[in-house]
């Protein structure tokens, strides 16, 4: 599997057989200006919550490559409005598709989108793909629900989680995330993108070496493979 950010909570996540954008957010973020939407054309939109920088360029991604949408059923909802595919899920609730098998997990965050209309509740995600599960927890809180991925899940490859702050989760409250769903590898995203996120890196990756685990910063456009 392989993972390339494309900035703030964007990530192009390339598996055997499926190419899935979660959270698509370019068009709007200036420090993506290297990326073109339209250089993607993905089989799903992965998509955590309602919130604009999250499904910012859904319209266009979804238009370019007809594209299934994947979220909780009201996201899903209302895309199908605007004449899109879709697949909805909620929390709990898992499904398979080409690409392996799909987990909704709780996200404690909120959801709206830009015109007002409500978004359901926000979500996190297990991906389960080739023998590789990883943990895509989306805008969220620390929370002990989180315990609960390893034992459901078993033993995870890679956790991306948010680091911000402000919005989401800190460093330090990421580190515990981390011991939480057992994981020592972590793609952090959710920073720098807005003044109120700007983080230090060097401080930020400094948390996550004392507490014995790789903290993964990755320059947009450059990808992982797990």
């Amino acid at each position: 599997m392989k993972i390339t950010y494309l900035g703030h909570n964007t990530l192009w996540i390339e598996t055997q057989n499926s190419k899935i954008m979660v959270d698509p957010f370019i068009s709007g973020n200036e420090l993506a200006n290297n990326i073109k939407v339209t250089d993607y054309y993905p089989d799903y939109i992965l998509l955590t919550h309602a919130h604009q920088d999250h499904i910012l360029d859904v319209d266009t991604l979804a238009t370019l490559g007809n594209s299934q949408i994947i979220s909780n059923f009201e996201i899903v909802s209302y895309f199908d409005k605007k004449g899109f595919r879709g697949h909805g899920m909620n929390t709990g609730g898992s499904a398979k598709f080409p690409f392996g098998k799909l987990s909704s997990v709780v996200a404690h965050h909120s959801s709206q989108f830009p015109d007002g209309t409500y978004g359901g509740n926000p979500n996190g995600y297990v991906l389960q793909s080739n023998n590789k599960t990883i943990y895509i927890a989306g805008d969220t809180a620390l929370t002990m629900d989180m315990k609960l991925i390893p034992r459901l899940f078993g033993k995870l490859d890679l956790a991306i989680l948010p680091i911000g702050d402000n919005f989401t989760m800190d460093a330090e409250a990421a580190v515990i995330a981390a011991d939480f769903v057992e994981c020592n590898q972590i793609l952090g995203c959710h920073y720098d993108t807005f003044p109120p996120i700007k983080i230090n890196h060097d401080d930020v990756k400094k948390t996550f070496t004392q507490a014995g685990k790789q903290l993964i910063l990755l320059p947009i456009g450059d990808s992982i493979e797990i």
